[in-house]
């Protein structure tokens, strides 16, 4: 059985899970911002500076099968005065081996819920145009805005546009 929880502090074996979470991710062709291969130490260092920025600005769930770390996504909910009805949704992954399973929708309802709870009304995020992850937004009903070439670089560091998609929450 797969559970979604808020991770609010990291033990080491949770670190080096999620380590490898995004090494399986990145080295298997998802585009979140790192190039592949992608070295275990930049790794470790990215998810350094997430674990050192959770609080108030950034939150982290991840999704365990078999107490094995298989899935993660951060909010980063708007902290300026005229944005606190809004929250970036960010780094939505699913390790290869547990992909098809529902993490993905799991963690998205997770974070959703909680969205609603702090009294935000409005999601958005960005992905690269024509990515699986894109069909995974719009089965959850998230809006499509427009794409931007040329935006970043894929896995494999060919420039590939976004696509900005935001998704409005009832209270």
């Amino acid at each position: 059985m797969t559970s979604i929880r808020r991770l609010e502090q990291a033990t080491p074996a949770e670190r080096q899970a999620l380590t490898e979470l995004i090494l399986a991710t990145v080295n298997g062709g998802a585009s979140i911002g790192f190039l592949a291969p992608l070295a275990p130490e930049v790794a470790e260092a990215y998810w350094q500076g997430v674990l050192a920025s959770l609080g108030p600005g950034l939150v982290l769930w991840v999704a365990e099968h078999d107490g094995r770390i298989v899935g993660s996504v951060q909010l980063a909910p708007s902290l300026r005065q005229n944005g606190l009805h809004r929250a970036d949704l960010m780094k939505l992954m699913v390790h290869p081996s547990a992909r098809g399973q529902g993490v993905s929708s799991r963690l998205l309802r997770e974070v959703e819920q909680f969205a609603r709870r702090e009294g935000r009304t409005l999601l958005v995020l960005d992905s690269e145009l024509g990515s699986k992850a894109e069909s995974v937004y719009q089965h959850h009903q998230w809006q499509r805005v427009g794409e931007i070439p040329g935006y970043a670089k894929d896995t494999g560091g060919v420039l590939r546009s976004t696509v900005v998609y935001f998704k409005t929450l009832s209270s």
